[in-house]
């Protein structure tokens, strides 16, 4: 056949495979375990001109490896501006969202999420809950998964809890600290202020954010923290 040569295409076959593989490697285990918008996008493309280069031979192979190694390069940045960056996050790969409170659907929120009522009642059945009265909060995380916190009355009880008598819960488990950053959307959304933050860090004997790597609000109120390099 006129213009088909078989070694070519089993070489540049055999070095994109390499590459790509090498490339996934690099780009880490996000890619696969959290398939945001922009992982999503990114995953697309990358196949893309990777199968370009595999099965046309009329595409220049320099300008193809090239143009699939820059994309992963990019890929690179965005995602460590991201981990810097908590407005570029949220720009790229949008931001959880509360859709169930207290056994109530938030509709501005579900319309905003553009999440049919059909598909939330899905993803609750799913977890095996059938009703939403018996959620205390659920959230829409931004890779489309629901994550559900269920009313005390509903969870699973524990040897300790048999005799435990039902609390309703303070505050929706949430992070409050990142990375040595204190994530103010979420003390205003539990109506708690940086210097209460502070007090209960002093408690813990840490002086400064910037020695906490992790910290989330409990149910209960208190916190649980992870401080940086600890032993």
């Amino acid at each position: 056949m006129e213009g088909y040569s078989f070694v070519e295409m089993i070489i540049r076959t055999t070095v994109t495979f390499s590459v790509l593989l090498l490339l996934a490697r690099i780009l880490g285990k996000e890619q696969l375990s959290q398939l945001t918008f922009f992982n999503y996008i990114t995953g697309i493309t990358i196949g893309s001109i990777a199968g370009e280069i595999a099965s046309h031979d009329d595409t220049h192979y320099l300008n193809a490896i090239t143009s699939l190694i820059w994309w992963s390069i990019l890929t690179l940045v965005v995602s460590y501006i991201s981990i810097k960056s908590a407005k570029a996050k949220s720009l790229l790969d949008d931001k959880p969202m509360i859709v169930i409170k207290n056994g109530k659907i938030l509709e501005h929120e579900l319309k905003k999420s553009r999440l049919p009522i059909g598909d939330l009642n899905m993803l609750l059945r799913m977890q095996g809950i059938f009703s939403v009265k018996d959620v205390h909060f659920a959230v829409l995380e931004t890779n489309g998964e629901l994550s559900v916190f269920k009313k005390v009355a509903q969870q699973s009880a524990t040897k300790q809890d048999v005799k435990a008598q039902i609390v309703v819960p303070k505050y929706m488990p949430c992070t409050v600290i990142s990375d040595g950053k204190i994530v103010k959307q979420h003390l205003q959304g539990l109506d708690l202020s940086e210097e209460w933050l502070m007090k209960q860090l002093k408690k813990h004997g840490v002086n400064s954010v910037e020695q906490v790597f992790y910290a989330e609000i409990e149910s209960d109120g208190t916190i649980y923290m992870d401080l940086r390099e600890d032993d």
